[in-house]
This record gives C-alpha cells, structure tokens and sequence, in this order.
C-alpha cells in the first residue's frame, strides 16, 4: 500500500504574539488559521499557555467554533487545563512541557517520571473521545512509555535536531537525525501515530517528510515569520510542496513490513 500524504498542521500562536504586543483585535489568529486552511493546511494547532501569553481562552474557542479542520489543543498537563479541553472538546489535545520562563518549548515531555500522574489525565482525555498526543524526545523510554500510557499518539521534539542543522554542525545533526529514525519506527512497532514538530522549516521539513512512519508536522514560528514577506497562504503552499517533495522519495516503502492502512485519518 501506498504511503498516505502528510498532514500539515500550522500553529498559530504567534500570529496572537503579534496581536498582543500592541493589545487589541488584531492580527486576529482565527483570521490566520482561516487563510492557513484556505491554502492547504490540514489542521491548526495553538498551545493556550498557562500565563496566556500568546493564544487566550476566547482564541480557543472561536477557533473550535469556526475553522473545518481539527483544532490540536497543545497544553500543560494541569487540571485548569483539563476542564478548558473538556470545555472546549477540541480534536485532539498535544500534552507538552512548561516553564513559565521558558521563550518556547525546551524540550520533551518526561512521561516517564511524570507516568502516574499522566495516566488519570490521559485517560479522562480518551474518554471524552479527544485523541491526545505527547510531546516527546525521540528517547525509546519515552516512546515505550507513551505506549503503555494508551496515548494514541506521540509527537517527536525535532527542536535539537533543527538547530543543529540550522547551525552547521553536522555531527550532532546527523546523530539527532538518527534519533528521530529509530525513534519514529519504535513508536509503529508499538502502534503508535506518529506526529513531528518544533523548529522545522522548509528544508528540514522535507526530510522528515521522508520518513514513512511520520504522518503529520506542526509547524508555527518559522512560517508565522516567512508570511511577514511572501503573506500566510504562500508560505503554507511552499511549506506543502516542501513536504509533497519529501514524501515522494518515499515510493511505495511499506512502514516496518506491515499496512499502513488508516493511519493519521482525523
């Protein structure tokens, strides 16, 4: 069977930076998720943080209440967090590290250590019919973790990885790369989807297209920046190309011998 396409899911988090520097309405993020769909995006992700200091409670439920492709709710594993989810019902919630001085996301989610408390949260989730996702170094603890979790899904840090290869240092890019290889196929032996995101621009995004067992990329800050020159819509068709690129050189590989029928379907 053939290799599906690969979702693109754009986060639009700091399109709500930009609106919040200055105070007001606008840009308005609900405005950007609507362009990002229109040129091809397949979903939109935002990451309501505990201090709100992008994407605010209001921007989470316009979004629910009006865009046509799932909403990824990406959160902190808190129970204020936990009623806005079931509040909000969104298509899947992302559970994802934070420290209240970090610039962004620093690094994966320690299910591992955090597993008893991750399990009654992870639960109540699947329960409410909402697919969660866990934010993890490509780390075969943590992708076995997540499994034993009942997490339907994980999403592999690509942070380390990126800037390595943005920085010219090819030794620990290559050695970063070879995490994510190995990691992403632990995670489909273990029947995991797998999803991939942070830091990724174009040309780091069309070779994780290339790999099989990766069915969805969430990428924001680099195309929140590039829309400033080309506008969101080409930036998301450029992104996409990218992508299509990437996954082509694929052919016809199965992923690990088995099917693949069914994967990532939303």
């Amino acid at each position: 069977m053939s290799v599906p396409p690969l979702r693109l899911g754009v986060n639009v988090d700091h399109v709500a930076t930009l609106r919040n520097a200055r105070g007001g309405r606008n840009p308005d993020p609900v405005r950007a998720a609507l362009t990002a769909i229109e040129a091809g995006a397949d979903g939109i992700t935002a990451h309501l943080r505990e201090d709100r200091r992008h994407i605010r409670d209001d921007d989470m439920a316009r979004l629910k209440a009006t865009i046509s492709k799932p909403l990824n709710f990406e959160m902190a594993a808190t129970a204020d967090m936990l009623g806005i989810a079931l509040a909000t019902r969104p298509h899947a919630v992302c559970l994802v590290p934070e420290r209240r001085e970090e610039l962004t996301t620093e690094g994966g989610l320690d299910v591992v250590g955090q597993h008893h408390a991750l399990k009654p949260f992870i639960a109540r989730l699947n329960e409410a019919g909402i697919r969660v996702s866990l934010f993890i170094a490509a780390d075969p603890s943590q992708i076995e973790m997540a499994a034993e979790l009942h997490a339907p899904v994980i999403e592999l840090h690509t942070g380390a990885w990126c800037d390595a290869a943005t920085d010219g240092h090819e030794a620990k890019a290559e050695a970063e790369w070879q995490r994510i290889v190995k990691g992403a196929a632990l995670a489909r032996s273990k029947g995991l989807e797998v999803h991939a995101g942070h830091g990724l621009d174009y040309i780091t995004a069309e070779k994780i297209a290339g790999l099989a067992e990766i069915t969805e990329l969430n990428i924001g800050y680099y195309m929140i920046g590039e829309a400033l020159f080309v506008g969101l819509g080409e930036t998301v068709r450029m992104m996409r190309a990218a992508m299509d690129r990437g996954r082509k050189s694929i052919g016809d590989k199965p992923i690990g011998g088995k099917s693949i029928e069914g994967l990532g379907k939303a």
